[in-house]
């Protein structure tokens, strides 16, 4: 077929949808709006830029969902996988990424691909019929021109929701007489590094101190029509973390478990925060968990408070901007076509998947789709033991309560989503806890994947 496919949206979903087809010989238009019209979170033109956190998240395959779908996204040849692994910088057992280097590698590949076109203009109506098959993947932060006519096609209001951004330090602005490198439990990640992050400890007195403040500081307003819009729980900001007790902090991204103060071995410290580095020259590390809705001028006083910080300079202070993803198990088929237009697929966040590498395998899947419709092969979905077909089938109508207003809800990959699995107790033994559970998860998924990637006819590549 010579006819392009068009892609709106230039994100990571519509980045890896446009990479899958032309692999298969597929020409595609990519339509990305930036830098003619930007949004409040962008700060670049690039390709699959990453506005929130560097962090890709765990790389574990074995006992992780997410490092699973890290997994199946190499094996199916994924350029977002493969630029985060070009990329990738200190991050524990994380894989987190330059986020400069990643984004320009990603829209360098796409940029000097033969196959690939990209039209630098807004699309602020539905794609008309004659593009034929067209993939949106326009992201949580769709124009309002396009997403209003998304809600006239559907029929039923977009949910909504608030996602917030940590800010980022200068790396020589932290005071090392106070902080240290070191990973939880020494566990070292994808590049073989055992003190990736770096921790800040703080007393008891300094940690409620520090929450003090935080619930004092002066927050970003929400104008009228946002203040019904619910945050996803994935992502809260810490005040809103903070508001829940003293101790959420402590048990959630303070938790002061696995470290090691060298400056003072011998004092457990009540809290520490941490802080993972945002870029590959080591220059820039974010504040882990600290993605926040304070006004700047509060973040700096605020965060100085922590031992360690009392000089940080910030690189880009943190911010909080509105979501927008669909009703996606009411309004979306199992391919990802909308029924009230179905030569249009969805692809990435705006399905109402939450994190980087559960938008590009929806992205992934939408391109496979799409190639066995305009080959007149059908393109069977992947099996729901796998990571990716366990994502896509919660997305296509697995939510429980998806047709109630407010219930479907942004959602990770985890193995919640995953069918149970039997683990055989071995005689004497006890009985499997979570961890085998979650391994023989993991190695059903691999084994369902080969055989899904050799019934389609694809290339398995080494993961």
């Amino acid at each position: 077929m010579t006819k392009p496919i068009h892609i709106v949206g230039g994100g990571l979903a519509g980045s890896e949808a446009a990479w899958q087809l032309v692999q298969a010989g597929q020409p595609v238009v990519i339509h990305e709006m930036r830098p003619v019209r930007s949004t409040a979170a962008h700060q670049t033109e690039s390709l699959a830029e990453l506005v929130c956190s560097n962090s890709f998240r765990s790389d574990d395959p074995h006992g992780n969902a997410v490092g699973l779908l890290h997994e199946e996204l190499r094996r199916c040849g994924s350029l977002i996988m493969a630029a985060a692994d070009k990329h990738q910088v200190p991050a524990g057992s994380a894989l987190a990424v330059d986020r400069e280097g990643f984004a320009q590698e990603v829209s360098r590949t796409l940029e000097q691909h033969p196959l690939v076109s990209i039209e630098r203009e807004e699309i602020d109506s539905l794609p008309p019929a004659d593009w034929g098959p067209t993939i949106v993947a326009t992201g949580p932060l769709t124009s309002a021109p396009l997403a209003e006519a998304i809600r006239q096609a559907c029929g039923e209001d977009s949910l909504a929701f608030f996602d917030a951004i940590a800010p980022i330090v200068h790396r020589d602005s932290v005071d090392m007489s106070k902080a240290w490198f070191q990973s939880r439990y020494d566990k070292p990640g994808p590049g073989g590094d055992e003190a990736a992050y770096l921790n800040c400890p703080m007393d008891e007195a300094q940690y409620h101190a520090f929450l003090d403040a935080l619930n004092a500081a002066d927050t970003t307003e929400f104008r009228d029509w946002e203040k019904d819009t619910p945050y996803f729980e994935g992502c809260l900001p810490i005040e809103v973390m903070a508001a829940r007790g003293p101790e959420t902090l402590r048990y959630g991204p303070f938790k002061p478990v696995g470290l090691t103060n060298p400056h003072n071995p011998t004092v457990k410290a009540y809290a520490i925060l941490q802080l993972r580095q945002d870029n590959a020259l080591g220059t820039l590390f974010n504040l882990v968990g600290c993605q926040t809705k304070m006004r700047y001028g509060e973040q700096a006083r605020v965060f100085r408070m922590v031992p360690g910080l009392e000089q940080a300079e910030f690189a880009r202070f943190g911010g909080i901007h509105r979501n927008s993803f669909l009703n996606s198990p009411v309004v979306l088929d199992p391919e990802l076509r909308l029924k009230a237009a179905p030569h249009l697929r969805f692809a990435g966040q705006v399905t109402g998947v939450e994190g980087y590498v559960e938008s590009t395998a929806i992205g992934l899947l939408a391109a496979r789709f799409v190639l066995g419709e305009t080959r007149g092969q059908a393109a069977a979905p992947p099996p729901q033991t796998t990571a990716m077909g366990a994502l896509l089938a919660h997305v296509t109508g697995g939510a429980i309560g998806a047709e109630t207003p407010g219930v479907f809800q942004p959602m990770n990959v985890n193995f919640g989503l995953f069918p149970p699995v039997h683990v055989p107790r071995e005689k004497g033994r006890r009985k499997p806890g979570k961890t085998e559970r979650r391994a023989a998860m993991a190695a059903r998924a691999r084994a369902d994947l080969s055989a899904w990637l050799a019934e389609n006819g694809t290339a398995e590549m080494v993961a």
